[in-house]
């Protein structure tokens, strides 16, 4: 009669008294170590086309996808992300007159984020401007292409950022992260015209 491992996890395991049977005894083995390592699947799609029926998932899997290259957790009713930060970093091409690096604080990028399975943008960086019109505008769109759809918010999305305290009576302006993918910078006037404008920290719900 099949006996269990020691660890507690039920992996039934052949015994000499067991009549020979290879092939069931590697399948039970299979079967019992298998969904409790992490399982590959090329995506979400392929991963719920397979993990059906009998092999439904249970609380405590893990899966790898390798389209998002994301590890997702079981908790017994729902796939969750595992917190991954991993994502590349992205340059964001800016609006004239606008330019990269601010206050040598570095390029203005972004990456998408997935911490405890909220998709999340963050950004890093600044932005600079060497000069403003008299009366500058109330805002400015920044970025001159817009953001992947991917990294878009699901609805706006409104935060504060640093500016330099130079010509400017704030140090601090108003970002708008749209669901276009544009990024609109407001607060700016007559009397603030920050020669940069500060991203490193900033995060986002999508």
């Amino acid at each position: 009669m099949p006996t269990t491992d020691a660890y507690g996890q039920n992996i039934s395991l052949p015994t000499l008294t067991d009549a020979p049977d290879l092939p069931s005894q590697l399948g039970a083995l299979a079967a019992g170590v298998i969904p409790r390592g992490v399982m590959r699947f090329a995506s979400a799609s392929t991963r719920g086309a397979t993990l059906t029926g009998a092999y439904a998932p249970v609380g405590g899997m893990l899966t790898y996808l390798q389209d998002v290259k994301r590890l997702d957790h079981y908790d017994g009713s729902a796939w969750v992300a595992v917190s991954t930060g991993a994502s590349a970093w992205t340059t964001i091409s800016l609006a004239s007159p606008f330019t990269q690096n601010g206050n040598s604080n570095g390029t203005f990028q972004y990456r998408l984020l997935n911490i405890s399975g909220e998709e999340s943008l963050q950004f890093r960086g600044a932005i600079g401007r060497s000069s403003w019109p008299t009366t500058p505008a109330s805002s400015y769109v920044i970025n001159s292409t817009a953001l992947p759809s991917a990294v878009r918010p699901s609805t706006l999305r409104t935060v504060l950022i640093p500016c330099s305290d130079v010509s400017s009576d704030r140090i601090t302006l108003k970002l708008d992260v749209k669901t276009d993918g544009y990024l609109e910078v407001f607060g700016t006037g007559s009397s603030v015209k920050p020669p940069w404008i500060g991203f490193n920290g900033t995060l986002v719900s999508l």
